[in-house]
């Protein structure tokens, strides 16, 4: 049986108040290219529904509908009637997951250590710049390393994401 927690509710709703225009009418899910490709097995609007509810043990431990699926598309929001910000909720829940120290898929360890080694998530290859510079696209500039590394070191991130222990 799943509790309400009202404090989470609370929370989530402070964070990003959107979440309180969300009539449940299902657009999200009808315009999610991922819940399409799942069959339903992922669905933003259960998502939104269970955080309205406040039900914080499926959203964080059991993560079903699991919210790593979200590609961040952001058809959920420009088709939303209501405007309400889904992936930034859903970023919050993921944020909250970690935090927890709940499991989440090793791919976005690795592209967080990948953003502490070069400043981005998918390090540019050889045949990415070369296609890039055939296309007329603008080089893509890494961020500063040490002005990122302090900022992550500012927020403890490395000790938040238990980055360096991903599994090979």
């Amino acid at each position: 049986m799943q509790m309400v927690d009202f404090e989470f509710r609370n929370e989530l709703i402070k964070e990003d108040f959107s979440l309180n225009y969300c009539y449940q009418c299902g657009t999200c899910s009808s315009s999610c290219p991922v819940a399409f490709v799942t069959q339903g097995e992922y669905n933003p609007r259960k998502i939104i529904e269970q955080s309205l509810l406040g039900l914080k043990d499926m959203l964080l431990k059991d993560q079903k509908p699991n919210v790593w699926l979200c590609c961040t598309c952001q058809m959920c929001v420009e088709e939303c009637p209501q405007k309400v910000f889904l992936t930034e909720i859903f970023e919050r829940i993921k944020n909250k997951i970690v935090l927890l120290g709940e499991p989440y898929p090793e791919n976005f360890k690795i592209q967080a250590k990948s953003v502490i080694q070069n400043g981005l998530a998918i390090p540019l290859t050889q045949p990415i710049i070369r296609r890039r510079e055939q296309l007329g696209l603008p080089n893509i500039e890494s961020a500063n390393i040490k002005e990122l590394k302090k900022l992550l070191d500012a927020t403890d991130f490395e000790k938040k994401i238990k980055v360096f222990e991903v599994s090979k």
